[in-house]
């Protein structure tokens, strides 16, 4: 179900942006920007973390950040001085501030969706949040592994629903999924081992939800 936001429609399995019946027409990095942003709301949203998300493994400078960000609020008639939905969040990136809704069960299966998915490492189950889960030896990480062979972002996670993609983030000693290193984003499925640098793990999928494999496949 779309998540309602003023005159605007956010549907994310279309990837599409309406205001009303009319279809506005971003380019994909700015529906990911939006997307990333009214994902986390109401939490501001660092500035590397958004070029993590927009632009992985590469290299963008301040201005082309600024610059989508422009293009987000010109589309969305967001003014900057007094804005709707896109906050700057001084000296650490943007907020949404907007209200959005979408519907009790969407919300309420989304709220579920944690708890769907996890990652097993020794005794421990970590739960798998929706959006991004970071893997690493850093503060904030979903998974924070205390290994020398594990990169500070290594790599991460990202749950959408019942799909969850793995993505190596230019770490040193390799990411691995099913006894091959990474080249590029690649699907998860339950049971699948993950190797980062000398670190094991396992995806899981709870029990009780069937279904969830045939989801995740691509």
């Amino acid at each position: 179900m779309p998540i309602q936001f003023g005159e605007f429609a956010l549907d994310q399995d279309s990837r599409q942006l309406w205001r009303g019946h009319e279809e506005l027409r971003l380019v994909p990095k700015a529906f990911d920007l939006l997307e990333l942003l009214l994902s986390e709301r109401p939490r501001a949203v660092s500035k590397e973390r958004i070029r993590d998300r927009v632009w992985p493994k590469t290299f963008v400078s301040e201005s082309t950040l600024t610059s989508l960000v422009v293009d987000l609020r010109a589309a969305l008639g967001d003014p900057a001085r007094k804005p709707q939905y896109v906050r700057t969040v001084h000296g650490l990136g943007y907020a949404f501030c907007g209200t959005a809704t979408e519907s009790a069960g969407e919300a309420a299966a989304r709220g579920r969706r944690p708890r769907l998915l996890r990652l097993l490492w020794g005794d421990r189950a970590i739960p798998l949040s929706e959006g991004e889960n970071l893997l690493g030896r850093v503060d904030g990480a979903a998974a924070w592994i205390d290994s020398p062979s594990v990169s500070r972002r290594h790599a991460r996670i990202v749950v959408s629903g019942r799909k969850a993609t793995l993505e190596d983030l230019g770490s040193k000693n390799g990411t691995y999924v099913r006894g091959e290193r990474l080249a590029s984003v690649a699907p998860l499925l339950d049971g699948d081992e993950i190797r980062l640098g000398r670190v094991r793990m396992t995806f899981s999928v709870l029990a009780g939800t069937a279904s969830t494999r045939t989801d995740l496949e691509p």
